[in-house]
């Protein structure tokens, strides 16, 4: 930011292009997606051309090497279109980021260059049927056995589960703990690698879900990100980073949401006037816009601190997190009261908003977690 609350010349570019790519190629289909349930891999591959496959992969590995409030805007723009798309689009950054950020040059050399390009897709693998919340208490082991580790586990909610060719796993190589989590990359197409059935969801729908099944599936020891015993605080790092992109999904739908409501209340007349024009509609229409802001400024300077590794990023990540999501979701369900009976019909695009960000306040850390992690931080002081 060129001063304290304005973007500057590089970030507007980058904003203006994500937006002119959702305009294009992701607004006009992203209905589809949703009703058929497409999981629109060649749109996604457009977008990894633009950089957007490796926003904070560094330069010396191929990617764009951008800070995360640049993040930030390309994912806000993108979920304008379709949030499920462009949260699709995070993990696999997310991913990507940690293989570059911890891994060794092996396999940084091993699967960064299909990444980049998204010619290979990247899962994160942390939850299990038995630890959402509580992701330290992973049961997912790893036994090394010569140059290989021995993997067995089953991961669960895992977006491009059965799609997707790569997997970044956190996996238990010692003891209880986070201190025992180690984080292994894992293809696709090893043997004792399988999938679960494709989750029926609310809403996500353009993006496949499924649980990661692994039974004793021998990976290289070369396929180790950081060292043995780092993979939670790696994971937790890569958090940070995916509370932002989340939350900055909300804002872009969210925002859309109010654009939607905006033209329909000018055009819905009742009573013999535009319902516009009436004080509650403005009121409304009022606090869907300045809590949108609110929330906005306050992700994007969590972003900020997060690309400046301050001492506080985790807490503003948490905070930027539970208020994009929160706020998201009650302006969209406000857009959605606006068009009345028509909100309802998925002839208008607000009810697949108001699915899809539902689940917002679930992932990358529930919401009351992110108010654990605020309250914890703020009583250590």
């Amino acid at each position: 930011m060129t001063t304290q609350f304005e973007l500057t010349d590089e970030q507007r570019q980058i904003q203006e292009m994500a937006r002119q790519f959702t305009a294009d190629a992701i607004t006009p289909h992203a209905a589809e997606w949703d009703e058929k349930h497409i999981f629109p891999r060649d749109t996604i591959r457009a977008a990894a051309e633009l950089g957007f496959a490796s926003i904070y992969v560094s330069e010396e590995s191929g990617g764009i090497g951008l800070g995360r409030l640049e993040s930030a805007l390309i994912m806000e723009a993108m979920a304008y279109g379709c949030p499920s798309t462009s949260a699709f689009i995070s993990i696999h950054n997310m991913a990507s980021w940690m293989i570059d950020r911890f891994g060794g040059q092996a396999v940084k050399d091993k699967y960064l260059p299909s990444l980049v390009t998204m010619e290979r897709i990247a899962s994160y693998c942390l939850t299990e049927p038995g630890s959402g919340s509580d992701a330290a208490a992973l049961k997912t082991r790893a036994v090394r056995d010569g140059d290989h580790y021995v993997v067995t586990g089953t991961k669960q909610f895992i977006s491009g589960g059965g799609e997707n060719e790569v997997y970044v796993v956190m996996v238990r190589t010692g003891e209880e703990g986070p201190k025992g989590i180690s984080c292994l990359v894992i293809e696709k197409d090893m043997p004792g690698v399988s999938f679960g059935a494709q989750e029926r969801k609310l809403g996500w729908h353009s993006q496949p879900t499924a649980q990661v099944i692994l039974e004793e599936v021998r990976v290289p020891v070369e396929n180790l990100v950081g060292a043995e015993g780092e993979g939670f605080r790696i994971a937790m790092m890569g958090l940070d980073g995916g509370r932002l992109n989340i939350g900055a999904c909300s804002l872009g739908g969210a925002q859309r949401c109010l654009d939607e409501a905006i033209r329909y209340t000018k055009e819905r007349r009742q009573f013999g006037t535009a319902i516009a024009d009436f004080q509650n509609t403005q009121f409304t229409l009022a606090d869907m816009a300045t809590e949108l802001e609110a929330a906005r400024a306050l992700l994007y300077l969590a972003a900020a601190k997060v690309t400046a590794n301050a001492p506080d990023k985790t807490r503003f990540a948490a905070m930027a997190k539970r208020f994009a999501t929160d706020t998201g979701s009650k302006v969209v369900d406000q857009a959605l009261q606006l068009h009345g009976g028509y909100g309802y019909l998925m002839d208008y695009p607000i009810e697949r908003f108001w699915r899809d960000l539902r689940v917002h306040s679930i992932l990358e850390g529930t919401n009351q977690v992110m108010r654990m992690i605020i309250g914890r931080e703020l009583t250590r002081q």
